[in-house]
């Protein structure tokens, strides 16, 4: 019997609310895959949060003038309002409580117990005018792998984790003119390279189920010795390490407590009862675990995160990453410090938000950058979904009053096509919201060129159109559909075979002013 699927997106910095490089990523394509698995019958438990515990955090409070934790609780507020704005249902939203951080560290002292964490030296720059040893989001300088410009922990640019002390030319992201020193510190550390040959094992078993960038990733980490994995960093803000005076836990080395924690939240949410923050993890519980996250998170989730879970015990290991590159805005990475973004909220209030769920299907960046521009939004919704919908909605007005109309074979027959080509687009592992985007806006066509002589046809293929695109147009299958089965999957096959319609009339999509 299979068990539940836990869809995770990974919790983004507490440090600001979501703006559309956030949704375009991971959030959106993790919303659409769990309203699509829930309609074929799947248990399906959907989590993400705030990480509260990140340097960027300390970092972006220094720059606003306000305290840390201040800014986690109006940052989560803002996040979990974003998501609700783009129709984005959540099962678990995690935060700063105490239920997680002392689940963190129950974890870490579990691996110290094993033997699996070892106390060892490791290089960190140390900033002499403050007494601080300077990580991740405090220091910058040049990653050691591709030489691209990067703040320590991980480098966005080739998703290798980086070292504070490894940085070329380190320098002080608040006091960039200060000359650093470089003083080794023991933390305790994961030695990566002892789980080096069973990650191997298991990604060659996962053949094919990664995308290409992320398999080349993956591979070229693999491929080299792995270096120790810092799990203690010796600065103050974040969770304290247990028995570790003046040390706390490396935000990146939290994910494997956080999913399993995030996933017992979720569970419970909907109604279940898992014994513990492990148990969907456990071999009997058959989930599966399915990340949709940026490529830069792989090495967090995919190699130290599963080297971790392989140090724990008996785990199942996730094999489904389903990647993005960054969205940008004019062809720019998108920044909070320079005010370039668009917040996520503020443009769901101005435009209705399953235009923007399509656009940003449309030019999701599944496999390579792209980037968001309010004209093409316009230009884009109008002539592909609007238009066209509008168009077709008329047609099938006019077979409203006639009542119930007989569906020919023909009528299934093309029908079922269309459901097949969707199915295509939402399964695992080549799910793609770029292709879902595309089938609706192939099929919305078809049917607008088609002749309406024989309405059943026409309004059944329109009314499983509809079915097949709720998972991204939630509020116009909600509106066109009153509450009935609205999704795909096992219910709307039957659906397809039905031999009658009774034709409704159609809500109109209002389009974007330029």
């Amino acid at each position: 019997m299979n068990g539940p699927t836990v869809v995770v997106s990974p919790a983004p910095t507490a440090n600001g609310d979501l703006h559309l490089g956030h949704i375009a990523g991971p959030f959106l394509a993790a919303d659409v895959y769990t309203r699509y698995a829930r309609a074929t019958g799947a248990q399906v438990l959907f989590g993400t949060g705030v990480q509260d515990t990140s340097t960027y955090v300390a970092t972006t409070a220094h720059r606003l003038g306000i305290e840390p934790q201040a800014l986690v609780e109006r940052s989560a507020k803002e996040v979990e309002a974003t998501l609700a704005a783009l129709g984005i249902a959540v099962d678990a939203f995690t935060g700063w409580e105490r239920r997680f951080t002392s689940y963190v560290a129950r974890v870490v002292t579990e691996l110290r117990a094993k033997g699996a964490l070892r106390l060892r030296p490791m290089p960190f720059p140390y900033a002499p005018s403050t007494g601080e040893y300077l990580v991740d989001g405090h220091v910058a300088g040049g990653c050691p792998v591709c030489l691209a410009d990067s703040c320590a922990g991980l480098c966005e640019s080739c998703g290798h984790a980086v070292t504070a002390g490894e940085l070329l030319d380190p320098r002080s992201t608040r006091n960039p003119e200060e000359r650093l020193e470089i003083r080794e510190v023991d933390v305790l550390v994961l030695p990566l390279e002892d789980y080096r040959e069973r990650l191997r094992a298991h990604f060659a078993e996962a053949a094919g189920l990664l995308r290409p960038h992320a398999a080349q990733v993956v591979a070229e980490l693999l491929d080299r010795p792995l270096p120790d994995f810092p799990v203690t960093y010796p600065i103050s803000w974040g969770i304290p390490a247990p028995d570790l005076p003046g040390q706390v836990v490396n935000p990146n080395a939290e994910p494997v407590a956080w999913t399993m924690y995030c996933s017992m939240l979720a569970a419970e949410n909907r109604g279940m009862e898992p014994s513990s923050e492990d148990a969907l993890w456990r071999p009997e519980a058959a989930a599966r675990v399915v990340y949709f996250l940026g490529i830069d998170n792989i090495h967090p989730f995919g190699i130290s995160g599963l080297a971790m879970l392989l140090a724990l015990g008996d785990y199942a290991l996730p094999k489904l990453f389903l990647t993005n590159e960054f969205y940008e805005l004019r062809h720019e990475k998108f920044s909070t410090s320079r005010g370039h973004l668009v917040w996520g909220r503020d443009l769901a209030a101005q435009v209705p938000r399953d235009l923007i769920r399509f656009h940003l299907a449309c030019n999701s960046p599944e496999f390579q950058r792209t980037s968001f521009s309010h004209d093409e939004l316009v230009a884009l919704t109008k002539t592909r979904l609007v238009e066209p919908w509008n168009r077709v909605a008329a047609k099938s007005d006019d077979r409203v009053w006639r009542g119930a109309m007989p569906v020919s074979d023909r009528g299934r027959s093309d029908a079922l096509r269309m459901v097949e080509r969707f199915e295509v687009a939402y399964e695992l592992p080549g799910f793609s919201l770029n292709r879902v985007a595309e089938t609706l806006t192939q099929q919305l066509a078809r049917l607008d060129r088609a002749p309406v002589a024989d309405g059943g046809d026409f309004c059944h293929q329109v009314d499983v159109l509809v079915r097949c695109a709720a998972p991204l147009l939630v509020d116009l299958a909600e509106s066109a559909l009153a509450g009935s089965d609205m999704l795909p999957g096992t219910a709307l096959r039957e659906v397809v075979r039905r031999t009658v319609i009774e034709p409704v009339r159609l809500p109109r999509l209002q389009a974007v002013r330029g």
